[in-house]
């Protein structure tokens, strides 16, 4: 049987517990939020969210947390390997940028983690 990468539902817990851990130290990762936009749900569920406002494509983990010059980071989780961002995510990660937040895609939690640390660091290039 060969390696299989995890999940991207598992790299996300794997994100969230490395925040929830590390924000008695660093206190601006409690301003981490997942989106949960993705997802299978029945088409009645489906439509009731999209009337409530979600927005196919949105990134998946959001840092309510300026830092110059951006308002906020915005992180498009995927799979270590294998996960493909599609057209939706890529126009809402431009769109993010263009309007003054970083957006990211991130290779798994730990890549997530680097870009999340280097981010509040200040290191926004």
């Amino acid at each position: 049987m060969s390696w299989q990468p995890p999940s991207e539902s598992s790299e996300q817990k794997t994100l969230v517990k490395w925040a929830k851990m590390r924000s008695a130290t660093i206190p601006e990762l409690q301003m981490l939020i997942s989106i949960p936009n993705g997802g299978k749900r029945d088409p009645i569920t489906g439509a009731i969210l999209k009337q409530e406002g979600t927005a196919r494509g949105f990134p998946d983990m959001f840092l309510f947390v300026p830092r110059h010059p951006w308002h906020g980071l915005a992180i498009e989780l995927k799979r270590q390997k294998g996960g493909r961002t599609s057209k939706y995510q890529k126009d809402w990660l431009d769109l993010l940028q263009t309007r003054g937040y970083r957006a990211f895609v991130a290779h798994g939690a730990w890549d997530a983690i680097t870009i999340i640390e280097k981010y509040l660091s200040g290191d926004t290039a």
